[in-house]
């Protein structure tokens, strides 16, 4: 058997040094040594027919074992790769082929675009996945990655959230055509449950079904996390984050998903502490360091948030809530001019392009303009913005929870019926 001298990579998945591993998306794929052996001839020779005598001289070392011994083997690797099976064809006299779509290339580009979490990179990624299901209506990782960019691009407040949504819903219908009820795709249908739509006994039956059946995935777990975290049961949503494997804190949005929930306990050293490695760990992430901007605010540290909130703003000068949170801290320090200022440029950007009304009353009301705050407020649940599903325990917004015009806006967003369990912040 020729033995691979490097790694190598094919849609999302990664055969290891001398053929001895197979993972999917960094998890371990059970498949016994003969059969890696199978799926190492057929990478070998990617896009072309092993006939049966090159099957048993690479895959076999030159020891005959019947062809239906051959076809079984290759059938368990078309099982281990699930949905990707279908990559797999066979010919009679022309043997097997293993034939990775052109349009994986692209879906490869766009997955690496839509990790820097940032507009620019989500609207690159956006393209590139158009691009691949354009080329193959039916590939499904395509598909998928444009429901996932669509919910990202909504839920990050990043394009208006109605728009974003529907986009979310149609191409989730599509990718459940091509691919049936996967997991990942039951976890985005309850994150859309959860922050859209604000139905909330659903959006948890069907994040806790996703999380059951597939633990290990990172994404799914952080979005359970946030769920308990924002409904009011942070320990719930804390003890989630903290049973999963020692790498997922590593990946993502799992760094920055422990800052927010340490911020709303009142963690705030701990949370600090998160915040600094989670901008080690994704220094090009602007979520990460204004989460971590956010906890040293708390503790008052102001001129360091700053500094951690302008140093987003310069890596994603394209998303508005991020001068936002950078005028609050500028206010509270007292620079109110140079508050102003953002104030204005956020009004000029809103007549050409979303501006989320949330980040708004957060800006204004540390300007001290309370009255304007709170018609943000009431702009955002109007314009169904996706950062109101943080509303019950944000800490930015404590400072108008005494008002009643809060508890309006409150009472307009959230259905009381739809709370599942006890909201401590809800009250």
């Amino acid at each position: 058997m020729r033995a691979v001298s490097e790694p190598v990579t094919f849609g999302p998945f990664r055969l290891a040094q001398s053929a001895s591993r197979l993972e999917r998306d960094g998890a371990a794929v059970d498949l016994r040594p003969q059969a890696l052996a199978a799926l190492e001839a057929l990478l070998h020779h990617t896009g072309r027919y092993v006939d049966y005598d090159s099957m048993i001289h690479e895959a076999w070392a030159g020891v005959v074992v019947s062809k239906h011994t051959v076809a079984v083997t290759v059938g368990e690797v078309k099982r281990a790769l699930q949905e990707f099976g279908e990559w797999i064809s066979y010919r009679p006299r022309l043997g097997y082929r293993l034939e990775v779509p052109h349009s994986e290339d692209l879906v490869r580009q766009g997955i690496h675009f839509g990790n820097r979490f940032t507009r620019e990179g989500l609207e690159r990624a956006l393209e590139l996945y158009r691009r691949a299901a354009t080329q193959d209506s039916n590939d499904l990782r395509a598909i998928e990655g444009l429901a996932n960019t669509y919910l990202l691009l909504g839920t990050f407040g990043m394009q208006p959230a109605p728009a974003m949504y529907q986009a979310f819903l149609d191409a989730h219908r599509r990718a459940v055509a091509v691919g049936g009820m996967t997991p990942d795709l039951r976890g985005e249908r309850g994150h859309g449950l959860h922050v859209f739509e604000h139905k909330l006994v659903e959006a948890e039956a069907e994040l806790r079904r996703a999380h059951a059946e597939k633990p290990e995935s990172g994404t799914i777990r952080v979005r359970l996390a946030m769920f308990f975290a924002t409904t009011g049961r942070l320990d719930e949503g804390w003890n989630v984050l903290a049973q999963a494997p020692s790498g997922d804190s590593l990946k993502g949005t799992f760094p920055p998903a422990e800052v927010f929930i340490l911020t709303c306990r009142g963690e705030v050293s701990a949370a600090i502490d998160a915040g600094a490695r989670a901008v080690d760990l994704h220094p090009y992430m602007p979520l990460a360091r204004a989460l971590y901007a956010d906890a040293l605010n708390r503790a008052g540290r102001g001129e360091e948030a700053l500094k951690q909130y302008q140093h987003a703003c310069l890596m994603s000068p394209d998303l508005p809530w991020l001068r936002a949170m950078e005028g609050a801290v500028l206010a509270r320090l007292g620079r109110r001019a140079e508050a102003l200022e953002i104030i204005e440029e956020l009004d000029r950007i809103r007549e050409v392009e979303y501006v989320d009304a949330y980040f708004m009353a957060i800006l204004l009301h540390a300007f001290e303009r309370p009255d304007a705050a709170f018609q943000e407020l009431e702009r955002a649940a109007a314009e169904n913005s996706a950062t109101l599903f943080l509303l019950d325990v944000d800490p930015r917004l404590d400072p108008l929870r005494a008002d009643p015009r809060f508890r309006r806006v409150r009472d307009r967003v959230f259905a009381p019926a739809a709370r599942p369990g006890r909201s401590k912040a809800a009250g």
